[in-house]
């Protein structure tokens, strides 16, 4: 798959306990697996701050209620969850907000690997998939979601998201499809 890349969003060790499938991170990992042997690159997009998160407005309902230190640097909570670390070579991009695209360099790294296809994963749908998909289409990027390499903690919005809403502006398969197409 020339131009695509594998989008591993949010997937951290303080933010993974809030899926309440135990089969997520297998499948994820199945995912990143495939990608991987397929040499499709695989971007892993983080929520990060400075120490003291300077970046937070305490008029962005989500990000005020961060606890101090969350997501900094010395929090062991903000590292990609061990299931699928990245490996050297892999770019891990750190967002500000919930869209991958939001004060991260994730389109330059895009264009500077002519990537034009995302296969976007991650926590929560609801959040930084949304998000990162209405943003990508906008700048017309061609978009699939890996429905079951999404989570959610709740399971309606996950389901109205990828079977109606998502449908919309990309193709949306499971990963055992996206993994078969691979081959």
């Amino acid at each position: 798959m020339k131009n695509t890349a594998l989008l591993v969003m949010d997937v951290q060790e303080g933010i993974v306990p809030r899926v309440p499938d135990a089969d997520y991170l297998p499948r994820l990992a199945r995912a990143v697996g495939g990608a991987r042997d397929a040499g499709v690159p695989v971007i892993h997009v983080v929520i990060g701050f400075r120490p003291g998160h300077p970046e937070k407005s305490d008029r962005n309902k989500a990000f005020a209620a961060l606890p101090p230190g969350a997501f900094t640097p010395d929090d062991p909570g903000a590292a990609v969850h061990a299931d699928v670390a990245p490996r050297p070579g892999e770019s891990i991009v750190t967002k500000k907000r919930v869209s991958a695209f939001a004060g991260s360099d994730l389109e330059l790294v895009l264009r500077s690997g002519e990537i034009d296809h995302l296969v976007l994963t991650g926590i929560a749908t609801s959040g930084v998939v949304l998000s990162t998909l209405r943003q990508a289409a906008d700048l017309d990027y061609r978009l699939t979601v890996l429905a079951d390499g999404c989570a959610d903690v709740d399971p309606e919005v996950h389901r109205v998201l990828t079977e109606k809403v998502f449908p919309r502006q990309a193709d949306v398969v499971t990963v055992d499809e996206w993994v078969k197409s691979l081959a």
